[in-house]
């Protein structure tokens, strides 16, 4: 079992949970200075803080995905999804939300924003070579195995 760590920045923030026992991701919910919360215009970006900062074990990532309920029903979604909290930040977790509505989306304060979703990340090494191996596919990209 791998153990994340929530720190509370201010205590009214919400530790993260599972909606149900099935779920791979974690419900995050919004938590702004401003107790009217956060608006968020058509066609704007927005970030939203989380009152939460995190301690990810190393060999592992955190993953900031969009709530599907919220973006098929309201066309708000997380901007750069998956968002990364790698294992060495310490900051406050921040969503990045972009309204593709035609309407002003107001969040209050404890509403779900986004999942967080834990992966593990091999490590890597990185080699420079002057040739790579031949593949079937080859080059070919954007479409090029079919439709």
């Amino acid at each position: 079992m791998v153990k994340v760590k929530f720190k509370k920045l201010h205590p009214n923030a919400i530790i993260p949970k599972q909606a149900t026992p099935g779920s791979s991701g974690f419900d995050v919910c919004l938590f702004n200075e401003n107790p009217r919360g956060l608006s968020l215009r058509p066609n704007n970006v927005a970030l939203a803080k989380t009152g939460l900062s995190v301690e990810v074990p190393k060999g592992y990532e955190i993953q900031v995905r969009s709530r599907s309920g919220m973006a098929l029903k309201e066309s708000v979604f997380v901007l750069n999804s998956p968002g990364t909290l790698d294992s060495d930040y310490r900051g406050e977790i921040g969503v990045i939300l972009y309204n593709l509505s035609e309407d002003d989306r107001a969040f209050i304060n404890g509403e779900r924003i986004a999942q967080l979703v834990v992966c593990q990340v091999p490590e890597v090494e990185i080699e420079e070579v002057a040739e790579l191996s031949d593949t079937e596919r080859g080059a070919g990209g954007y479409g090029s195995t079919g439709k």
